[in-house]
């Protein structure tokens, strides 16, 4: 519905809540106060150890409270609350609309800039960037993979970004490829965004080692694992990361706020968020500052159709029902979906028939109905031991289900905990 749509820019609210926890890892911890006057790009949350990262004001205005906001997740969360006077933005950063193809920072200074930039990964995981790109004593990266998949239906944030930004994604790569000191990046795109492909691959002969394949198109090759599988035929083993095979995966709207952030010192404070669904009247692709309501974004594709069941942040298959519009655009929404009713009921949950059509359409070779039965009789240490923390969340084996079990539900409660009790385990 959106891939011929053209971003926009969304106007800017009259206030924002900006989440502390934008990423994986620890909060970041908050420097501001009430009262304060902040700018554009400022920050405003410091990051609390490694697997951290900074959060950045994305308006310029009066911080008016330090209070908890909505997430996706249903949960409320610290939140700096900003109202907004303007749009003056920090004098360090570059606003030309000129691409600076020169990359003059070292490995090191990129990767300290990423971090200082609050870049995460904007495929969905929100991992923060400076952490992928420093690779591990006594290991090697030999290849870069970006990821311009976007397997997700419904979802062309990435899509429309490849189009319209792609001078800018080949640089954000070749300063990726510069960090991890690799001389071969390739770009993973599926077959059914070929004006992308032909876009890519002809800018890319201008760049040295940046090659572009098309992939067929199957769900869920935009995870880590099966992207890496399709292009260079490696298996990460379970249990293990990328960089274990000698592969490091980023994202193409990460390349982009990568680029912005060495080549026009510009922090991560907006991205582009895909707003659609079958009865919406103007869907759309919009770059939006972090710390919108979402309510906003609904407002400007013409505002809340009336036969509207579920309001989905993210993409149909991994995404999450939110109920309140109020909950605020972060780093990793990638779209919002508005569901009509008729396809938002679930059906009456039946008992599980072993067909086996959920271990085959696991991409990761688990046995979901297993996972799912341990999950809720809560034997969390046998779902451990068959590799629950595998799961990548794809929603594959709900999608398959002729009985229409609650899959994915059960088996995220039991990843969850058992994530938590390896956690305690590690503190002793």
């Amino acid at each position: 519905l959106t891939a011929d749509a053209a971003i926009q820019y969304l106007p800017l609210p009259e206030s924002v809540a900006i989440p502390v926890s934008q990423h994986i890892g620890a909060p970041a911890t908050i420097i501001v106060n009430k009262g304060d006057s902040v700018k554009t790009g400022q920050v405003i949350a410091t990051g609390n150890g490694y697997v951290s990262t900074s959060i950045h004001s994305s308006v310029s205005g009066k911080v008016s409270k330090i209070d908890t906001v909505p997430g996706t997740s249903g949960y409320r969360q610290p939140a700096v609350y900003i109202d907004v006077e303007g749009d003056e933005w920090i004098e360090t950063i570059d606003r030309s609309t000129s691409i600076v193809k020169d990359i003059k920072l070292t490995p090191e200074e990129i990767i300290k800039r990423c971090n200082e930039s609050g870049i995460v990964g904007l495929g969905g995981a929100t991992f923060p960037s400076h952490v992928k790109l420093s690779v591990p004593e006594g290991k090697k990266c030999n290849t870069l993979i970006i990821n311009g998949v976007e397997c997700e239906p419904y979802l062309t944030s990435d899509h429309r970004l490849m189009l319209e930004k792609g001078e800018e994604i080949l640089i954000g790569i070749s300063i990726l490829m510069k960090a991890l000191k690799v001389n071969a990046a390739m770009i993973g795109i599926e077959n059914n965004k070929k004006d992308a492909i032909e876009h890519l691959t002809k800018l890319s002969a201008g760049y040295s080692g940046i090659t572009v394949h098309a992939l067929k198109v199957k769900y869920p090759q935009g995870a880590e694992k099966q992207l890496i599988k399709a292009l260079v035929n490696r298996e990460v083993p379970s249990g293990r990361l990328p960089i274990d095979v000698g592969v490091v995966v980023h994202n193409v709207g990460t390349a982009f706020a990568v680029y912005e952030a060495v080549q026009k010192n510009k922090p991560l404070f907006e991205r582009v968020v895909t707003i659609t669904g079958k009865s919406v009247k103007n869907p759309g692709n919009y770059f939006v500052r972090t710390g919108t309501p979402i309510a906003k974004l609904i407002e400007a594709a013409g505002g809340l159709p009336d036969d509207t069941g579920k309001i989905v942040n993210g993409g149909p298959m991994m995404g999450k029902a939110v109920n309140n519009t109020e909950t605020p655009v972060v780093k990793g929404t990638s779209g919002i979906i508005l569901f009509p009713s008729n396809e938002s009921v679930r059906s009456e949950s039946q008992p599980c028939i072993r067909c086996g059509k959920c271990i085959s359409a696991c991409a990761l070779n688990l046995e979901p109905y297993l996972l799912m039965a341990l999950s809720e009789r809560g034997m969390f240490e046998r779902a451990e031991n068959e590799r629950i923390t595998d799961c990548m969340e794809c929603g594959s084996c709900s999608y398959t289900c002729p009985a229409d079990r609650p899959l994915l539900d059960y088996i995220r409660l039991g990843k969850a905990t058992v994530i938590k009790m390896a956690r305690e385990r590690n503190m002793k």
